[in-house]
């Protein structure tokens, strides 16, 4: 025990360096934020001056802050609804229904993964806003997103990981497909259902091109594009930028900590095997 213990020292202090460097950007910029004049050098990160929470109003002056909000928010959302709907139905019936061709269309699924949304964009955007007319609406920012890869893969790993007996004992009990997915698989999956809302959380709050290509309307734009075209135009006219740059990147980045802090308990592996006796 002796001799484990410079080792387990050792070992706390590398992770409380490494908690400390991941930690400091949000220290930065919460910091920032509150400052009457906060700066970019080294000397920032011991903050001297006043604080206030000007910076957030003068960010809240200069472009619709709590409406740029809604619009990630309704964007994350349906994104997020379609994600788990489908994925959830799609990866259960990659893994547990048995039907010709189920491997061919896994295969052709993670094709679909190495193909960059880039690529897609612009033929995304002629048939989004040209066909549907779906510019500068929510359907038309949630549209190319609503459907992820990624999540069917995950929930199809995590459901080939189930006893099949579980699910053999359900259907000679007489539920349906939908029943033993919803009472049965779903809730053993839920550490994957929060990787999933977390890593597709992140993916459409943050996103800025897609976006910025169909909404032209300041009105619809999400707080990613609108923070974007306030650093661009306007950020220099106000007395402290730097401040307000950091107001708009706490807003954008709080959101996701919230929902990790919420769904850290999940990430768990679940006891699969206690639905089994044996």
């Amino acid at each position: 025990m002796r001799s484990r213990t410079p080792t387990r020292i050792a070992l706390y202090v590398v992770l409380a360096l490494a908690a400390l460097v991941f930690i400091f950007p949000f220290y930065f910029m919460i910091v920032g934020a509150l400052q009457e004049n906060p700066t970019t050098t080294p000397a920032g990160m011991f903050p001297t001056g006043g604080w206030t929470l000007e910076n957030f109003a003068s960010i809240n002056e200069r472009l619709p802050l709590l409406r740029a909000l809604l619009n990630s928010v309704v964007f994350t959302a349906g994104v997020l609804l379609g994600t788990l709907t489908f994925g959830l139905s799609a990866g259960y019936a990659l893994s547990r229904l048995h039907w010709r061709g189920r491997g061919v269309l896994f295969v052709v699924m993670l094709g679909v993964q190495m193909v960059p949304f880039q690529l897609l964009m612009i033929p995304l955007y002629v048939q989004v806003a040209g066909s549907y007319g779906l510019g500068d609406t929510y359907a038309g920012m949630i549209l190319p997103f609503f459907i992820n890869t990624t999540a069917v893969f995950i929930f199809r790993q995590f459901f080939l990981a189930l006893p099949e007996e579980m699910f053999e004992a359900a259907r000679i009990d007489g539920a349906s497909e939908l029943r033993v997915l919803w009472a049965i698989a779903i809730p053993l999956v839920r550490p994957a259902i929060a990787t999933v809302v977390l890593i597709t959380f992140i993916g459409p709050w943050n996103e800025f091109l897609w976006p910025f290509l169909i909404t032209k309307d300041a009105s619809m734009q999400p707080l990613a594009v609108a923070l974007a075209n306030y650093i661009a135009n306007i950020a220099q006219t106000v007395a402290n930028p730097n401040g307000a740059i950091l107001a708009g990147a706490c807003a954008l980045a709080l959101p996701v900590v919230i929902l990790f802090c919420l769904f850290q308990k999940y990430f768990t592996a679940s006891d699969i095997g206690a639905g089994v006796k044996g």
